[in-house]
């Protein structure tokens, strides 16, 4: 498919997706997307109130005879509450066609999670990592399963600094912790794709980027350049609506094949096409170091059972 668009978004009935951060931007309208295809959408999420209004609002929007949005708690800062909520859902889920990890921070102060993680890097890559990890075992009992990481263009000026990914030891910057969490969201993607064909699983994984679009990413900084991006921004990105599009497509679309990545051709707005990361984000070495060290920070054994 050389075009496509959300007209082309297959029945989703009987589908379950699970979509992280999504009471508001990307993940709202991804969430909105899938219900409205028929898919019965998940929608993780710290703010429980926040994300139950948006429920009700996809639940609206969507009417009758199409998917169904339920809320179910999720604070990717902290890895008790990913362990929890991976445990309810293995309890009571029997497959999980879509993994939709979407939330994300960006350009935040200086902060740590509940389990000491630099938050950038915590919550964008290692939170996913262990939900991803520990719903394993409901994406591989479901044919056709897709994890979807969500990464951004800024994670081609990424660098993991795999001696001080937490900036225990260097002075903290915000933007090269956002730029190493999102280069690390597709390392992520590689390594696990590669282990899901090495084990003959059925299930695939792929990553999409946003492009510039209009949200409260990167709103929550104190600094300087948080403060000019947060009115100048909007003039010269697209809607939330246009950014989930990528995302929506490589969740999606019958032709999407493991280790794909999709957004806007010129990174920063336009239609979804099939595009090629950064030279960094096919490293293949990295990405199993990338891989290692997130077991060992995370105490999470990874591993994919051949099927």
């Amino acid at each position: 498919m050389t075009t496509w668009s959300l007209a082309d978004v297959p029945d989703l009935t009987g589908k379950v997706a699970l979509v992280t951060g999504a009471n508001a931007g990307l993940g709202l309208e991804i969430s909105r997307d899938l219900a409205g295809r028929g898919a019965r959408v998940l929608m993780a999420c710290r703010n429980q109130a926040k994300a139950e209004a948006a429920a009700a609002e996809i639940r609206l929007h969507v009417g009758d005879g199409t998917g169904a949005a339920e809320v179910v708690p999720l604070d990717l800062a902290d890895l008790s509450s990913v362990r929890s909520l991976a445990a309810a859902l293995r309890e009571r889920e029997s497959q999980l066609h879509i993994l939709g990890n979407n939330a994300g921070l960006m350009a935040l102060d200086e902060s740590r999670t509940v389990d000491g993680f630099e938050t950038q890097f915590g919550v964008n890559h290692l939170g996913h990592f262990v939900l991803t990890a520990e719903l394993m075992p409901l994406l591989l009992a479901t044919p056709g399963a897709r994890v979807v990481n969500h990464a951004s263009m800024g994670h081609r000026a990424g660098k993991i600094n795999f001696d001080d990914p937490m900036y225990e030891r260097h002075s903290y910057q915000r933007w090269p912790a956002y730029f190493q969490s999102k280069l690390a969201n597709l390392l992520f993607t590689a390594e696990l794709q590669r282990r899901l064909a090495e084990a003959g699983a059925g299930a695939i994984a792929v990553t999409a980027h946003p492009g510039g679009s209009d949200t409260d990413l990167g709103q929550e900084g104190t600094s300087v350049v948080n403060k000019v991006l947060g009115p100048v921004y909007p003039l010269f990105t697209q809607s939330a609506a246009r950014g989930a599009e990528p995302f929506v497509r490589a969740a999606t679309a019958p032709d999407v094949v493991g280790g794909e990545y999709y957004g806007p051709r010129l990174f920063f707005m336009g239609p979804a096409v099939l595009e090629t990361p950064s030279r960094r984000a096919r490293n293949a070495d990295d990405a199993r170091r990338l891989w290692t060290l997130s077991e060992e920070l995370t105490a999470t054994p990874f591993s994919i059972p051949a099927a």
